[in-house]
């Protein structure tokens, strides 16, 4: 469980909080549930005519949370 205590934005329906940076005394609870790997994004890049080709692989990392508590 990991508590963040530097908030931006509260809202609640209709009702929004924005805080200049921050939000005074708002915590959000949020739990890790996994880490991984997106898919694999592939990239090419060629030049006709060059004889140049790259080709090149990209998985961006990710961290899963579950947002438990709000408290404004």
């Amino acid at each position: 469980m990991i508590v963040f205590d530097q908030v931006l934005a509260v809202g609640n329906g209709a009702e929004l909080k924005v805080g200049t940076p921050l939000v005074s005394g708002a915590t959000v609870t949020v739990t890790v549930l996994s880490h991984g790997k997106h898919d694999k994004v592939r990239i090419f890049k060629m030049r006709r005519r060059k004889h140049y080709q790259k080709r090149q692989g990209h998985r961006q990392q990710f961290t899963e949370l579950h947002i438990g508590a709000i408290a404004a």
